[in-house]
């Protein structure tokens, strides 16, 4: 018999020795020690699975907090985004060191980013905005620029192309990040990075 087998048996008979002995003490209607029981099996059946899941209660929790603040949640080498309640995946990358809020967009050819927020974050950033993308919502004129880090995560890529808006508030990170990685993909409510 294995270590395992006899600490999980030795709590069994425990557990039952405990309920029986709680139940003969007692001498109650058959429906109230009905409830008894039900009560101790459901106790001991959580504490069963609380210690059996002892080891996993870190991925349990991060997993929580991530469905409650939206951030990552690191597993190995692989990061995994929760799915926002717009049904997006949205993170909070750095670009030189300042954070930056993109939306994951796999349909972008480019990783673009607003001028305001590429001045903030120091990206050199072409005189003018002279080449015309075409987006989801029309067309739009960007400048090129370049960033001398990006990190999203653990991810880091150095010397990375950027598109420069003049006005538009969102920034998308698009797939000159995602083919860059060596497997990314949607499972279930998470989108998986894995550099």
């Amino acid at each position: 018999m294995t270590n395992g087998l006899m600490l999980g048996s030795l709590y069994i008979l425990m557990a039952v020795m405990l309920l029986l002995g709680s139940l003969m003490s007692r001498r109650e209607p058959f429906a109230r020690a009905l409830t008894h029981i039900l009560t101790w099996v459901a106790i001991f059946s959580s504490g069963f699975i609380l210690f059996t899941f002892r080891d996993n209660l870190d991925w349990v929790w991060e997993r929580a907090r991530s469905e409650i603040t939206g951030e990552p949640v690191h597993q190995g080498r692989e990061l995994r985004i929760p799915m926002a309640i717009d049904g997006h995946f949205w993170v909070d990358a750095r670009v030189n060191g300042q954070k930056v809020r993109f939306l994951v967009d796999s349909g972008a050819t480019m990783t673009t980013i607003d001028r305001e927020e590429a001045a903030e974050a120091g990206v050199q950033v072409s005189e003018t905005a002279n080449q015309i993308v075409r987006t989801g919502n029309g067309f739009v004129k960007v400048a090129t620029g370049r960033a001398r880090r990006l990190r999203v995560g653990t991810i880091e890529r150095d010397n990375f192309a950027l598109h420069v808006t003049e006005n538009d508030d969102l920034n998308v990170l698009g797939m000159n990040f995602l083919s860059t990685l060596r497997r990314w993909g949607v499972e279930g409510r998470w989108l998986v990075l894995v550099p």
